[in-house]
């Protein structure tokens, strides 16, 4: 049942699509006007469109994606948007309405995961009937997605495929030495000491890939809590898997993760934080990791320097600060 002020915002979202779909596209600009979600969709709407592609992304570094909620600019982009790009996948649940209002106005709204088959998706307990979000952990599946990016724009400007196409190519190259590397660094960390554990529940897909157990205090969307005895569990795990480092994340608290810190203490062992992890948002922009490539590296890294394994500070092109 819509409450009073979800049925106004509903309301003033129509209010916004009926006066914004009609705005004429300024002149001198040049390709379609593109709007995505996600730091991760707006760096592969820029590597495959190119330094003429107007792209502006609605949710920024240190952002939750799981809690964002549209405003009124980020409503009037969407509306004037020549095509929006998002996960899906219930990423952006509370945008639901606005990027559905959009689509049903006629439009071109994709959701840049449709191409990812649901053999490969997970359905983790306690998320039944939805699948995991997460899909840009695994760089293979990723790829997935600027295929999708790279169609779209093609078919919005046919005259522009072969450079959207030669651009596409060269990036999902990136992403295979990226996923090389990843490879490689993961596969130095012992065994044993294969464990990530995380403030949410952000890299299963990461974990699938590269044969980590990954263990997150909330769940799959960081709307759920993680009550006193989902802590004690896990402090329980620390301990008796010996677990050497746990992470914090950008987008979310690290009171978790210190309380478990102080837990596993209090039982006689010792597990450090070992470092904080990009896994909703990227880093800021303008940044090596303020880019996707940039983002899996340093958490590349840092899982791998953390737990044992062997990577060079830098990260795989070295530029990692």
């Amino acid at each position: 049942m819509r409450t009073p002020f979800s049925s106004l915002f509903v309301f003033t979202i129509a209010s916004f699509i009926a006066v914004f779909l009609v705005a004429p596209v300024a002149q001198g600009e040049q390709g379609p006007r593109v709007v995505t979600t996600t730091g991760m969709i707006t760096d592969i709407v820029k590597q495959v469109g190119g330094e003429g592609l107007s792209v502006r992304g609605l949710i920024g570094p240190g952002v939750d994606p799981h809690l964002y909620k549209a405003t009124r600019s980020d409503i009037a982009a969407l509306t004037q948007a020549n095509i929006v790009f998002y996960n899906g996948l219930l990423l952006e649940g509370k945008m639901t309405d606005a990027l559905i209002k959009v689509a049903s106005a006629g439009g071109k709204v994709y959701a840049v995961t449709e191409q990812i088959g649901k053999e490969y998706l997970l359905e983790p307990e306690g998320f039944a009937g939805h699948f995991d979000p997460h899909v840009w952990m695994d760089p293979q599946a990723w790829g997935k997605a600027v295929e999708v990016v790279e169609k779209k724009l093609s078919s919005y400007t046919p005259t522009m495929k072969p450079i959207y196409s030669s651009n596409k190519t060269a990036y999902l190259d990136q992403l295979a030495s990226l996923d090389q590397y990843a490879e490689k660094a993961l596969n130095s960390v012992p065994k044993t000491s294969r464990v990530l554990v995380t403030a949410h529940d952000a890299f299963n897909y990461f974990g699938k890939r590269y044969g980590f157990e990954v263990v997150g205090i909330q769940g799959i969307s960081t709307e759920s809590e993680a009550g006193v005895k989902d802590i004690e569990h896990l402090v329980d795990l620390l301990v008796t898997r010996s677990v050497q480092a746990v992470f914090v994340e950008s987008t979310v608290s690290q009171r978790n993760i210190n309380a478990l810190v102080e837990g596993a203490l209090a039982k006689g062992h010792t597990v450090s934080i070992g470092g904080e992890l990009f896994s909703d948002a990227m880093g800021k922009p303008g940044t090596y990791e303020g880019t996707y490539i940039g983002m899996i590296d340093h958490n590349v890294t840092t899982i791998v320097r953390a737990l044992g394994g062997q990577a060079p500070e830098k990260g795989f092109q070295g530029k990692l600060r």
